[in-house]
């Protein structure tokens, strides 16, 4: 199966000077774990999750003054729509990370994260076992 099968096309695309408050609405609304962040300024891509705004909140930092800037991840690993679920988890197990956001020519055109690997790989392995 390919990330193409599995990503999640509701791709949340914030600027670097949201509040932290401001991305975690828009993440809950959406019901995603994270956000495309896209800084005009300086052409780049980077990502913002809910594990970055909850440590941040957790450690003190006021969500109304802190932006998606200070929180980004922006030394990224970006996947293709053909890679193998396999490449996809081999990264993110590689990196650290749960989220992959996938690239598609110039732009994001999904998000791939754990939860859709294993949301694709349960029903194959249930099966496996039923024939077994």
């Amino acid at each position: 199966m390919l990330v193409r099968d599995a990503m999640s096309t509701v791709v949340l695309t914030i600027g670097p000077t949201h509040t932290l408050r401001q991305a975690a609405r828009l993440m809950s609304a959406r019901r995603i774990g994270a956000a495309v962040v896209h800084d005009p300024d300086t052409c780049g891509l980077g990502i913002i999750t809910e594990r970055d705004i909850l440590d941040a909140v957790g450690s003190g930092l006021d969500p109304d003054r802190e932006t998606a800037s200070a929180h980004t991840t922006t030394d990224v690993v970006f996947a293709a729509p053909a890679w193998t679920l396999e490449e996809a988890a081999e990264a993110m197990t590689h990196g650290g990370f749960r989220h992959l956001i996938v690239l598609d020519g110039d732009g994001p055109v999904g998000i791939v994260s754990v939860r859709d690997i294993i949301r694709c790989w349960a029903p194959a392995r249930r099966t496996v076992a039923a024939a077994g």
